[in-house]
């Protein structure tokens, strides 16, 4: 299976850090630091790694010069419509520090990790030479387990929509202590069973949750878990079938009275007054719903009525029909 350090090499050797116009190489006028001369000017000899003297050959960019074939959109070397800012960063970084991005360096330089869409299914033991990630985004790969112990501690934002995941047990076990948003929409999970890993035991500090598109069903059970969550502002939810009561957003929004943004809309004033008390009255919440299917003309299929009084009037066999409509929801 492909794992995150698999794709994040890969995605390292499409940047292309050690090349022109990143990198150490002759044309990087910053590569050596420049001597200056006994009056204090600086001077057009620069000192190689070994030691040796030489002239500033005239081929060699400004780290300028350079900064402005990356950003420049125009430019050949300029990043394809799509990349994250981390990448553009990076390779800015391999142009005014090059040393900074060579080798195993680079860990120690990246705080956000985006690996969207690479057929990753395994978050392996590598991601802990990023002690520096705050921010990880996996979002439309084949992610169905998640190793809380091959996280790095220093997370704040662990996003992983459009995954597999259907058990959150194995990313509570030791979870980053100080993540603030965790982005679990369009995945698999099912209530109520996972209902209790949602709470301030696992995430204490945890700001902003997006549980939207799962399977979770048990609305009073999931808020008495997620009222746990002091420092929870932001909740989506839309998309689970728990979503389709009727006081759905009314029972939310007067059960966790320090949410500000319940499924992408604000949550005012009025619409706290408008639904207050109604946290204390669980029996709205219904299980169970009717569906009225009116069905409208219908062609090809013979009358009834008509069927039934040939067959009372005929002393011959006569063939009947039967129909069955079905209707998926």
């Amino acid at each position: 299976p492909c794992s995150v350090s698999a794709a994040l090499q890969e995605q390292l050797r499409q940047l292309a850090l050690q090349d022109f116009p990143c990198g150490l190489g002759s044309w990087n006028k910053s590569r050596f630091p420049a001597r200056r001369s006994p009056r204090g000017r600086q001077t057009r000899l620069w000192a190689d790694p070994a030691g040796h003297e030489e002239d500033v050959p005239l081929s060699e960019e400004s780290p300028e010069a350079l900064i402005e074939l990356l950003k420049d959109r125009h430019s050949p070397w300029a990043l394809p419509p799509g990349c994250s800012p981390q990448d553009q960063h990076l390779r800015e970084v391999a142009v005014l520090q090059p040393k900074l991005v060579c080798g195993s360096n680079i860990f120690q330089v990246l705080r956000s990790l985006r690996i969207v869409d690479k057929g990753v299914e395994e978050l392996d033991e590598g991601l802990l030479q990023l002690q520096q990630l705050e921010e990880l985004i996996l979002s439309a790969n084949h992610i169905s387990r998640i190793t809380s112990a091959n996280l790095p501690r220093t997370l704040k934002v662990l996003e992983l929509c459009c995954n597999a995941v259907a058990d959150l047990q194995d990313l509570c076990a030791q979870p980053p202590p100080e993540l603030l948003h965790l982005g679990l929409g369009y995945n698999r999970l099912c209530g109520p069973s996972q209902d209790k890993y949602l709470t301030a035991a696992f995430w204490p500090n945890l700001v902003s949750l997006d549980l939207s598109f799962n399977n979770l069903t048990d609305l009073v059970g999931l808020v008495s878990q997620l009222s746990s969550l002091e420092k929870l502002r932001i909740l989506v939810l839309k998309g689970n079938p728990l979503a389709l009561i009727p006081t759905y957003r009314g029972f939310l929004v007067d059960s966790l009275p320090k949410l500000c943004i319940l499924d992408d809309i604000h949550v005012g004033f009025d619409e706290r007054h408008q639904f207050l008390g109604l946290a204390s009255q669980p029996e709205l919440m219904r299980s169970e719903a009717r569906v009225v299917v009116s069905v409208g003309d219908m062609k090809g299929v013979p009358d009834p009525s008509t069927l039934q009084q040939l067959a009372n009037d005929s002393d011959f066999p006569v063939i009947t029909y039967s129909y069955c409509v079905t209707y998926e929801f």
